[in-house]
């Protein structure tokens, strides 16, 4: 009955869009003949769609040295071409009307075939005996504060927005609907201003409230309410291109969550929308930019990002810069400013030059092409909640009362220290080894198998027999070209991971393996090592050779035939940057080889010692004293490592003789072995603390953020668009057609921000006020809330955009402000039954004579069901969680494993669909069905499809299965003890009313069917109310439990539930 329904109800609306798109040309056919013709209404649409494509701004396709997009343009003499197309006031002179009239279709234009319909030709030729007269494209003057238009019905405005409405119903002839019922308008202004349905409390309370301002103060609550921020996000996270993942072929995993949670924060705070706009343009360029300034940033590092192997870097720097430009110009210009990438935009006055001087404001990120394929790619923040910054601000407090508790025992430490010393002299040769963070030693004194490593396997020698000589601290390994050492399973250093390697070396050849846990394939070597090549250290992390992986080499050679000590660091920053070399504890110049990691780092080989797994050259010399530790060692320690004195034989040295390295390693010595118990315990204190903060610090989320480069970026007009054609070099800027940037500032992003927000800009407040007025009508006052170009469409009520536009902008762009007068309207109070007349002369409602009626959005939908169920988990903010999805979802979309989908537990199962883990290449389904986007780019307009697959979905999905057997254990415990009673209550707590007494007797019926069934076969009974992890009620009996169950299913599937009305 209900797919039936609904399939009558798909079939009406495609004959009322039919119907209703012949009669919104009759309607404007029968405008131009009762109004004057006016050319951005009437006649700029004509030219633009049959006309700019030859005629218009693209020069490169311009024909006959005419413009009809330029006032001069059909009014000037062309020259060779002839005089002007158009002679105001006289049709049949005008060139142009003969050639859109001439019966010739090789010389009648548009060329092509497609020739102007009779109403256009006859609005051009009133157009032109009119006078022609000329105005420039109305989104591109600034709009003025409309005087509030006087009406007949005085009674029915309750704010200046009912004026603009209805003076345009009154013209036409129209009249507006009664107020909706009070459960029915709550309901609506709830769903709208917070994205779940009002309790059953709340509408009792409204329905209860006699004072004049009930319905204001109801509007005021749902504007404080935390879950007006998450409704609020959801749009603008589907602009913004919010997910997961990375997209692209891998679309591996990224942490984008805590700029979500940013943007949930702002329309909380209600922060002025020029502030909202400038930090997330450019918040990390204000002066002493905060961290929630530079987390704001990330809405432009939320394009796709692209790890695979074998691409072109500097192809997807532009990539990513486009997207910028594209998203910015959608979402705050209305404007398709990236059709003008490849060539002249080919209907609006932007010049491909113009393009790429507004891509320039965006080209200055120190980022890679090659994005890092599972973790964020840089620059980035380190981004700590609320939570996480008091624990780390109350772990400093301890941090800095311990350092201090250390530094009071300065004197002890120093009188105690050279009392030590002293008493080294009768005690023979003392040594001491570094081991903050040491993993594996191998010290070579003369037995193999004693090798310490953080793994439980002896070390073997492999192809040759044990040789030891003298080394520089005792005995070393011998290696002649052949044989190596086989470590077993060493540490697991990967991308991310802090560590150093060290060794003591003593080359008799310039190539050579020094330590690695990598091996050989048919792409190369893979894994990490340290190495000699050419008698330069390079130190290298490879998944794919040259094309996957960092690697960095000194620009000094080793000294072969001599001892010297090599160390390396790497600071899991996965880019050359990140690591140093030192020779002899000095650090050394290095040569950036490999910046190009986007995988992750095989750990299948074993730690070796003069060789590696692939064909590389064994090392030919000793080797002594190898060591791996999974940290940084800084400059001092790494000096310490290379001292091979040892601290006796320091002490023997005057103090003001030693070196730098010889002091701090007697010192470091002395601190962490040999000082007096209160020493120890007072430094082990400071060490354990700081310990602990770096762990935390480490485990708190990161963000990745606009930065700018010191040296800017050249930016060039691309050729055709290619990265690899550039043309001229251009500079910041923008569209001539719109106001210049301030002079006397810097042309940057943050002036580029500003200038967006101006109070003179013609588009960003129109295009912000028609977006919100899109959410809660459908339509937007222009339809195309992406295009306010030539090529949109022109107002339905162009002083009403204006109005609402200046009114945004003289109230501090706020934005509460904009939604209360727009939800608090008699406009969108109206009913949304709809009349025949209604349905005849206005099928879209965009004059808005009866209030919207809407299905939900996709989250909309899910949110409701958890929440008028009971299941729903309200807190704010966090990681992306992942709720029930079929089974293997990502099976064929995940690169060897990695990223399979985990199914969530507990609370995070019933999260807001706001917080759902969102792939890009693979959305989560049922959303999908109800039309949501992808996020793969910027959406402002998503469509609402009617289909039975969606019907489907919330029959039988998972969610709405556990979800309509919650709502069915409310209804038994809480609605009564009668079917009718519990029934009644489930439909009140989906839709705000009582179902009317046919539809009461059809549920009632279905219940009783189904008792019949359930009590008949509760082995079935019991598998249904058992879908789900929440626990079931099991005093409930499961029979009545499986029946109210199919009835609460049904009730979560009616038209009336999935409809904001």
């Amino acid at each position: 009955m209900r797919l039936t329904l609904r399939r009558v109800l798909l079939l009406f609306a495609v004959l009322a869009l039919v119907l209703g798109g012949s009669r919104s040309r009759e309607l404007s056919a029968a405008q131009s003949t009762a109004l004057p013709v006016e050319f951005n209404r009437d006649v700029r649409p004509i030219l633009s769609n049959a006309c700019f494509g030859c005629h218009g701004p693209n020069e490169s396709a311009r024909q006959a040295a005419l413009r009809l997009d330029l006032q001069a343009g059909p009014f000037e003499d062309r020259g060779r071409y002839g005089g002007p197309v158009i002679v105001r006031g006289n049709a049949a002179d005008s060139l142009l009307f003969h050639r859109i009239t001439d019966e010739d279709a090789r010389t009648r234009m548009p060329r092509g075939g497609g020739a102007l319909s009779d109403d256009e030709i006859a609005t051009i030729r009133r157009w032109i005996d009119q006078g022609a007269a000329w105005q420039t494209h109305w989104a591109f003057v600034p709009p003025e504060r409309p005087a509030r238009p006087p009406v007949a019905d005085s009674e029915w405005p309750r704010n200046p927005v009912d004026n603009f409405v209805l003076a345009r119903l009154e013209r036409d002839g129209l009249t507006p609907s009664d107020e909706a019922d009070r459960a029915t308008l709550l309901r609506r202004v709830t769903l709208d201003l917070t994205g779940v349905p009002p309790t059953l409390a709340e509408v009792a309370a409204f329905l209860n409230d006699d004072s004049p301002d009930a319905y204001e103060d109801a509007v005021d609550r749902l504007l404080a309410s935390p879950r007006y921020g998450e409704r609020m996000a959801v749009e603008w996270l589907d602009a913004a291109r919010y997910a997961d993942t990375n997209g692209y072929q891998t679309d591996g995993e990224r942490s984008m969550w805590r700029w979500r949670d940013w943007v949930i924060d702002a329309y909380n705070d209600n922060i002025p929308f020029d502030q909202f706009t400038i930090e997330q343009i450019a918040g990390d360029m204000l002066p002493n930019a905060t961290l929630d300034q530079r987390i704001a940033s990330a809405f432009n590092r939320n394009h796709s990002q692209n790890g695979e192997g074998g691409i072109v870097s500097d192809e997807f720097l532009v990539e990513y810069a486009v997207d910028r430009v594209s998203t910015t110009s959608t979402v705050w210009l209305g404007l398709t400013l990236g059709c003008a990438r490849c060539h002249d935009h080919k209907f609006d006055p932007i010049t491909q030059k113009e393009f790429y001087e507004v891509l320039a404001h965006f080209n200055n990120i120190p980022e890679r092409g090659k994005a890092f394929k599972y973790v964020n790619s840089p620059p980035l923040v380190t981004a700590p909640t609320a939570e996480q910054q008091a624990e780390i601000d109350e772990l400093d407090a301890e941090l800095r009362e311990a350092r201090a508790a250390f530094a009071d025992l300065a004197p002890e430490r120093a009188t105690a220290q050279s009392q030590w010393e002293a008493s080294l002299g009768s005690a023979g040769r003392v040594d001491w080894t570094l081991r903050d963070g040491l993993v594996a030693h191998h010290p070579f004194e003369g037995d193999i198998a004693g090798i310490q490593t953080t793994v439980d396997v002896p070390a073997v020698l492999e192809d040759g027999e044990p040789r030891f000589v003298a080394g520089r601290i005792g005995s070393a390994a011998s290696f002649d070209g052949q044989r190596f050492i086989n470590a077993g399973n060493g540490p697991n250093l990967g991308y991310d991971d802090e560590f150093s390697l060290a060794a003591w070396i003593y080359p008799t050849a310039a190539d050579g393996v020094i330590v690695s846990r990598a091996s050989g394939g048919d792409q190369g070597e893979v894994g990490w090592g340290l190495y000699l090549e050419d008698g330069k250290v390079r130190l290298s992390l490879s998944t794919r050779v040259l094309d996957d992986g960092v690697a960095a080499e000194t620009v000094d050679n080793v000294v072969l035939n001599e001892w010297q000590h090599v160390l390396a660091t790497y600071d899991g920053s996965k880019t050359p940057g990140g690591m140093r070399v030192y020779l002899n504890g000095r650090s050394q110049e290095l040569t950036p080889l490999l910046d190009l990691v986007g995988n992750r780092l095989p750990q299948r080989y074993p730690l070796r010692i003069g060789a590696s797994g692939s064909t590389k050259p064994r090392f030919e010399g000793h080797i002594d004293d190898v060591r791996i530790y999974d940290v940084v060692l800084t400059a001092e320690r790494a000096a310490v490592v290379a001292t091979g004195d040892a601290v006796s034989e320091i002490a023997a040295i005057a103090p003001d003789q030693r070196t730098a390295a010889q002091a701090a390693k007697i010192r470091l010595a002395f601190h962490d072995q040999y000082a007096p118990q209160e020493v120890l315990q007072a430094g082990r204190a400071v060490a354990e603390l700081e310990r602990r903060r770096a762990e935390l610090w480490g485990s708190f989320p990161t963000v990745m953020v606009m930065e700018e480069m010191a040296n800017r970026r050249q930016t060039f007009r691309l050729i055709r668009g290619a990265y690899d054609n550039p043309g001229e070099e251009v500079f910041p800027g923008v569209p001539a057609v719109l106001p210049p940037l301030p002079e006397g500032v810097e042309k940057n992003r943050l002036a580029f921000a500003r200038w967006l927000v101006d109070p003179g800009h013609p588009l960003t407040a129109r295009v912000t006020v028609n977006r919100f007025w899109q959410m809660y009508f459908g339509t937007g006052l222009v339809k195309t809330v992406d295009n306010f170009g030539t090529q949109g469409e022109y107002p339905s009520h162009p002083a009403l955009l204006d109005w609402l536009a200046t009114r945004f902008i003289d109230s501090g762009w706020n934005v509460k402000a904009l939604q209360r007068a727009i939800v608090t309207s008699a406009t969108y109070r109206q009913s949304s039954m709809v009349t025949a007349e209604q349905l005849e002369r206005d099928p879209e409602n965009r004059l808005v004579a009866r209030g919207p009626r809407l299905r939900l959005p996709a989250q909309t939908i899910r949110d409701q069901a958890l929440a008028v169920s009971g299941l729903l988990v309200e807190k704010v903010g966090g990681p992306s969680v992942k709720p029930y999805q079929p089974a293997g979802l990502w099976a064929d979309m995940v690169e060897g494993g990695y990223g399979d989908y985990v199914e969530a537990e507990g609370d995070d199962l019933y999260r807001r669909s706001l917080y759902t883990f969102w792939k890009r290449t693979l959305g989560p389904p049922t959303m999908m069905t109800f039309d949501s986007s992808t996020r793969e780019t910027c959406i402002v307009r998503t469509g609402r499809t009617n289909t039975p697959l969606q019907a489907l979905n919330l029959m039988n999905d998972v969610t709405y299965v556990e979800a309509a057997r919650r709502l069915a254990e409310r209804m038994m415990t809480e609605g009564g003890a009668a079917p009718q009673d519990r029934i009644s209550y489930g439909y009140r707590l989906a839709t705000a009313h009582g179902p009317r007494p046919d539809a009461q007797t059809i549920l009632v019926a279905g219940f009783q069917y189904h008792l019949a069934r359930y009590q008949a076969d509760r082995a079935a009974a019991v598998e249904l109310v058992s879908q789900g992890e929440h626990v079931r009620d099991e005093t409930l009996d499961v029979a009545e439990l499986a029946s109210y169950t199919m009835v609460a299913n049904l009730i979560l599937n009616l038209d009336g539930t999935i409809t904001k009305e």
